[in-house]
């Protein structure tokens, strides 16, 4: 089996835009799904369902795999797992390091999703001297020190920053320069990186604030339809007389 070092995905060469890379995975899962459930074929709509999409978007991003589907039968489950995966590279083994051992770092080194999907997680690094020799998910943490030859020995191209917000920029350039040219960073910071080496960014405290945004709206909403199907005030009538004569039905301010 290749290693990522040497072999890359050819999706930008073959100019499939970025906004479909980003939903080839979101297909995958939905047809990995379907294919353990001994699915032979499925249609255009149920896919998109599945994946969250439309399915004018779907067949449109399938075309630029050249995958057409057959009328009245759908596309084929197997075939369709086999052409993501290839042009997301899948079919390759991805050596990848993860920088940064604390409670997250640990966590994804535990995860076991990652070898099924093509990914193996060959090197944990951390800045502790006291994590040296740790052993993590059965891989023995290794001292920022020598990450210049854990990557070359490893063929790593692919970096995972789970460190302190401080740390990842001067990780991320250590990365860089020892070859890694793609990068999955944890850390709540943004980072800078030269021309040819891309970044994917994950921040939860991010999406936990879009949430918030969107259960605002939602308690707003129910607000308002609570004072919508409220009875109507009763008016205060507009001759009713003051001291100082006609009281207005509403007061000014």
């Amino acid at each position: 089996m290749a290693t990522g070092r040497t072999h890359r995905p050819a999706t930008r060469s073959r100019g499939i835009p970025e906004a479909t890379v980003a939903r080839l995975p979101l297909y995958l899962r939905a047809l990995t799904a379907l294919s353990e459930r001994s699915v032979p074929t499925v249609s255009s709509e149920e896919l998109a369902t599945a994946a969250g999409v439309n399915s004018a978007k779907l067949r449109k991003d399938f075309s630029y795999l050249g995958s057409y589907g057959t009328r009245g039968v759908g596309y084929d489950v197997e075939y369709l797992v086999y052409q993501i995966s290839r042009e997301l590279g899948l079919t390759q083994d991805w050596p990848v390091a993860i920088v940064g051992i604390g409670n997250l770092g640990a966590a994804l080194a535990n995860y076991g999703g990652f070898a099924s999907r093509g990914f193996r997680v060959a090197a944990l690094i951390d800045a502790d001297p006291a994590m040296a020799g740790t052993p993590v998910a059965g891989i023995a943490v290794q001292h920022t020190d020598d990450l210049d030859r854990i990557i070359s020995e490893n063929g790593v191209s692919i970096g995972v920053i789970t460190t302190p917000p401080g740390a990842a920029q001067q990780v991320c350039d250590r990365l860089v320069a020892a070859g890694v040219t793609s990068i999955l960073n944890f850390a709540p910071t943004v980072l800078s990186v030269p021309e040819g080496v891309d970044v994917r960014k994950v921040d939860l405290s991010i999406e936990l604030q879009i949430l918030a945004f969107h259960e605002q709206r939602k308690a707003g909403e129910d607000a308002t339809a609570e004072d919508e199907g409220a009875p109507p005030m009763r008016a205060t009538p507009t001759g009713r007389k003051g001291p100082d004569g006609d009281m207005p039905a509403v007061m000014p301010a």
